[in-house]
This record gives C-alpha cells, sequence and structure tokens, in this order.
C-alpha cells in the first residue's frame, strides 16, 4: 500500500526523534516518496542531513524556506501528500494541531493538507495521560486523525511507564493499514442517515423521561459509514459520546423532533440506520413550570410516540433501512418480528442484559438479521468493530444498483 505513495514524516523534537530515521528509512524501503519535516527543536537532536540521505529529499526545517519560487513549499508539500505521519509526536505539536497553531514549518503543513493522519506520541508518562493533552488528542480523534498508541516501558526521563515511540515496523504497519481501509470504500458516493443517543420527553421544565443510550452505537456507525466512504449525517438526541467527525451532526431532544428531522431527510437517503432509543411514549402535557410536590403519589398521563422505524419502512423507495432491537428476553422471536413488522431490510439485535452488550459500554454482543432469512452473529467486540461489520454489511446489501450509484 505504500509503494508510490508520497508520505510526509513529521519529526518533532522528543527524545525519539533518533527512531523516526529507522521509520525513515523503512518507508523507502516499502516504496514510499518520503518528504520529511523536522521542528528546529527536533534538528536539534538529529542532524536534517540523516533524513536527507536516507529519504534522497531535500529535508524542510525553515518555515520561510522557499527554494522554489514557482510555488509556495508549504502549501506544495502538503498538496503532495498521500499520508501524513507525525512521529515522534510531541505534546507541544498535538497541541498545536488541536488549536489550529501555525508557527513553524510543520504545523502550517498540518493545517493545509487534506491527506489523512497518523499521529505517534512521544512523551513522558504523566505527560500523556495529562487532561489538556488527552482532550488534544481526542480534538484530533474527532477531526479524523488516526493514532499510533505508544508502548509500555522504560523513559529516556527515568520514569517506567505509557509514552514510549511505537517501534518503526508498528509505524509502517499502521500507515499499510490505514492506507488499505481507506482505499478500500464501498460507501464512496452513498448517503448515510443515521440516528443516535436516547430522545428526552420533558415532563416539566426540570425533569424529563428518558433512557440509558449513550450514543456509542449510532456514533460508531456514524464514523464506520465515513471511512467507507458515505456522506453522512448524523441525528442526535441526548448522548454522552463524543461526537464523530467528519459528519453532518443535528441535535434534537424529543422523539417528535427526532421525526421531522428524520423525515425530512429520508427521501435522500441511500442508507438509513435507526440506532437512537426512541421513547415509545411522552407526557400528554408539558408543563411550562416546574410541578410542585404536593402529595404522596403523581399520576402521570403519558400517550404513544409515533413509530418512525415503522413510518420509514411504508415509506421506502428504494432506500435500505436497518434497524435496532435492545432486548432482554427471545431475542432472536422479537428481533425477527419487529424485521418484518417495521420492513427492515436489516435489524441489528441484542441482549441488553448481557455482560458487555448494554447501554454505555464500548463493546457489544449483536446478531445481525436480515429481510432474506439471514443472521449474523457477532460474538464481544468493539461497537467500532460491530460497526465496520454492519456498514460494511450494507455496502453489500445495497450492490450495484444502488440509489446514489445510479444517480
Amino acid at each position: 500500500m505504500l509503494k508510490g505513495k508520497t508520505v510526509i514524516l513529521g519529526v518533532c523534537g522528543g527524545i525519539a526523534a533518533y527512531k523516526a530515521a529507522a521509520l525513515c528509512s523503512k518507508l523507502v524501503q516499502a516504496g514510499a516518496k518520503v518528504r520529511v519535516i523536522m521542528t528546529e527543536s527536533a534538528a536539534k537532536l538529529v542532524q536534517p542531513l540523516t533524513f536527507q540521505a536516507l529519504s534522497k529529499y531535500h529535508v524542510i526545517v525553515d518555515a520561510f524556506e522557499e527554494n522554489d519560487p514557482s510555488v509556495i513549499t508549504h502549501v506544495d508539500v502538503a498538496d503532495s501528500a498521500d499520508l501524513v505521519i507525525i512521529a515522534p509526536a510531541t505534546a507541544n505539536m498535538i497541541g498545536k494541531m488541536a488549536n489550529g497553531i501555525a508557527d513553524d514549518m510543520l504545523s502550517t503543513t498540518m493545517l493545509v493538507t487534506q491527506a489523512p493522519i497518523l499521529i505517534a506520541p512521544a512523551m513522558n508518562v504523566h505527560m500523556y495521560a495529562h487532561p489538556a493533552v488527552q482532550a488534544n488528542m481526542r480534538t484530533l480523534e474527532q477531526r479524523g486523525a488516526y493514532y499510533v498508541e505508544p508502548g509500555v516501558g522504560l523513559l529516556a526521563c527515568g520514569y517506567v511507564g505509557k509514552g514510549r515511540l511505537a517501534e518503526p515496523e508498528e509505524i509502517v504497519a499502521a500507515a499499510q493499514q490505514l492506507l488499505a481501509s481507506l482505499a478500500d470504500r464501498p460507501l464512496a458516493g452513498k448517503k448515510v442517515l443515521v440516528t443516535a443517543g436516547g430522545t428526552v420527553e420533558r415532563i416539566d421544565p426540570v425533569r424529563y423521561l428518558t433512557n440509558d443510550s449513550s450514543g456509542k452505537m449510532g456514533f460508531a456507525v456514524a464514523e464506520a459509514a465515513r471511512e467507507l466512504g458515505a456522506e453522512v449525517t448524523v441525528i442526535a438526541a441526548r448522548t454522552s459520546a463524543p461526537k464523530p467527525a467528519g459528519v453532518e451532526l443535528v441535535k434534537v431532544e424529543s422523539a417528535l423532533e427526532l421525526r421531522e428531522e428524520v423525515l425530512s431527510r429520508y427521501a435522500f437517503a441511500d442508507v438509513a440506520v435507526m440506532a437512537a432509543a426512541v421513547a415509545d411514549y411522552r407526557p400528554l402535557r408539558q408543563e411550562e413550570q416546574k410541578i410542585k410536590k404536593t402529595g404522596d403519589t403523581l399520576t402521570l398521563e403519558l400517550v404513544k410516540n409515533p413509530d418512525i422505524l415503522q413510518e420509514l419502512g411504508e415509506r421506502k423507495n428504494g432506500q435500505l433501512l436497518i434497524g435496532f432491537a435492545a432486548e432482554t428476553e427471545n431475542v432472536e422471536a422479537n428481533a425477527r418480528g419487529k424485521l418484518k413488522r417495521k420492513h427492515c431490510d436489516l435489524l441489528v439485535a441484542n441482549d441488553v442484559s448481557a455482560e458487555g452488550a448494554g447501554f454505555g459500554t464500548d463493546t457489544n454482543i449483536i446478531t445481525i438479521y436480515g429481510s432474506d432469512g439471514s443472521s449474523l452473529p457477532l460474538p464481544l467486540v468493539s461497537k467500532r468493530e460491530a460497526a465496520l461489520r454492519l456498514m460494511r454489511l450494507a455496502a453489500e446489501k445495497l450492490g450495484p444498483a444502488a440509489k446514489g450509484q445510479a444517480e
């Protein structure tokens, strides 16, 4: 996957910069054209001449170095890249990238490039665990950056812990895997609509009915669809998970608001994934003022919310419709019944009482049922992996005659 690709290797001023020389060599051996950009701090640890000898290209350090008057160097290099690898990535550079600071050649180039970015952090264990660093890393991940996790061991500072730069072989393997995954985009050109989170049904200004949904599964589906090339819109109710990067996010609160937003977009979707936990009932009246405590009991009158999934099933016009069923008993019977009643093409069911499969977890245990009678059970896997399997199956179901493809 690296053969013939142009890779920007950003080398920052950490002691692990010496490993970047081996990484540069291995990237070249894999067939990549490596353009090295070093920070001034990195150039004090390892001479740019080392990387020039390994890459056979001039190494860029100075932000004002413009050897070719026909181009702007940082724009030209950024536009040429198929992949960017930052290794070692210091806390300083991660902070600059997260906050849009461009005060040297590397950080400036990072604001220009449209290539995927693979970050290999390396720093002191306490620095790596610092809330500011972790927040910056999450910000970059939400924007679509990828990471090679640092290793655990003896650090240059004398501490033992997580913070060692991943080995060059690991970084090369991660780069190859990333490029392979980005090349495999079966949903390119498709529009995917996803719902996520739990709806909120207001009783009064300070009280409401809701459920335990965190939105993690819906957001994982959105990220998986985006990774497979789709244009993704997420309609999210109450969530506690970080929002996915690279997608359109529409925030709603109640089931009625969710229905309105979904119906306004459904006709333009190729795939609709209804992963939100929608309340079955809502209070008949929403009080304008806080209800005061006046007795030993309080009776709320509830009315049924519209069945959004069934409504979508009845309105289908070439869309692939995917529903979800959170069950606690008779999972298969209930799932197959819902699949048929709602006119779904696929239905994802799980027993939310099972360990590792409930609301708010990072893992899931699901079975994907098809309208053709098929079933695909997945054991305990991450929600990310479950979402990828689901969206790959959706891509297979769409086939060459998919709506987006025909257009």
